[in-house]
């Protein structure tokens, strides 16, 4: 005679946990987080120095920091290793130090064209994509505001996939764009940054801890 499982709360309580977990999207699909700063030196990052980089401020390491001194009126650096077009995750934490303009506008890749991430931008406060059909953050449907405070760390993360470009800023997501007949672009001024770069505008920024993943799409994404 077969008798009943029985299941302690404890056990219970884990099995219910450990299923919940299967369940969330791309959770089995997601690579292993890849460090792109040692905290030590530049390693694979270059100093951008064209167009407007050219008047770049010192861009150094201090402390684990990667300090990006404000430039006249751009200052940044790229990314010289490999890199995905698309569905993938960075990471990154960013923080205005001096000036009141962007402290991180970061260019990355899409399946369908470059596109730029702008924190802070346009008096300081702006968020969003440039540029989207030909309009830039702040006259697209991807603006939004915010006030930054000088000498605060602030957790930028960005999702790129085919389907949907996604980004937060701690735990508020301030992008959401589907990507189904858009077109990209970004400033020429930038276009040093390619494929993956990170600048600022008459500010002074500081990073750390940037890293990146591979995200497996969701079913409905393939």
């Amino acid at each position: 005679m077969n008798r009943p499982i029985s299941l302690s709360a404890a056990s219970l309580a884990a099995l219910i946990v450990a299923t919940a977990f299967c369940l969330l999207p791309n959770s089995s699909g997601a690579g292993e987080w890849k460090s792109l700063f040692d905290g030590k030196t530049l390693g694979k990052w270059k100093v951008v120095k064209e167009f407007d980089f050219e008047k770049h401020g010192k861009i150094h390491v201090v402390d684990g920091k990667l300090i990006i001194e404000k430039g006249r009126p751009a200052a940044g650096i790229k990314w010289t290793g490999k890199f995905p077009k698309t569905d993938y995750e960075v990471t990154l934490e960013a923080m205005r130090v001096d000036g009141d303009d962007f402290f991180c506008g970061m260019t990355f890749p899409t399946a369908k064209g470059p596109l730029t991430l702008v924190v802070g931008g346009w008096g300081g406060s702006v968020t969003g994509l440039s540029s989207i059909d030909g309009e830039p953050a702040v006259e697209n449907e991807t603006a939004g505001y915010q006030k930054f405070k000088q000498n605060k760390w602030y957790r930028i993360r960005l999702r790129v996939t085919g389907p949907k470009i996604e980004a937060w800023i701690g735990k508020e997501k301030i992008v959401e764009l589907e990507t189904e007949n858009r077109k990209f672009s970004i400033y020429w001024e930038v276009e040093p940054c390619l494929p993956l770069g990170i600048a600022t505008w008459n500010t002074t920024g500081a990073l750390r801890d940037i890293r990146v993943r591979s995200i497996k799409p969701a079913r409905d994404e393939e």
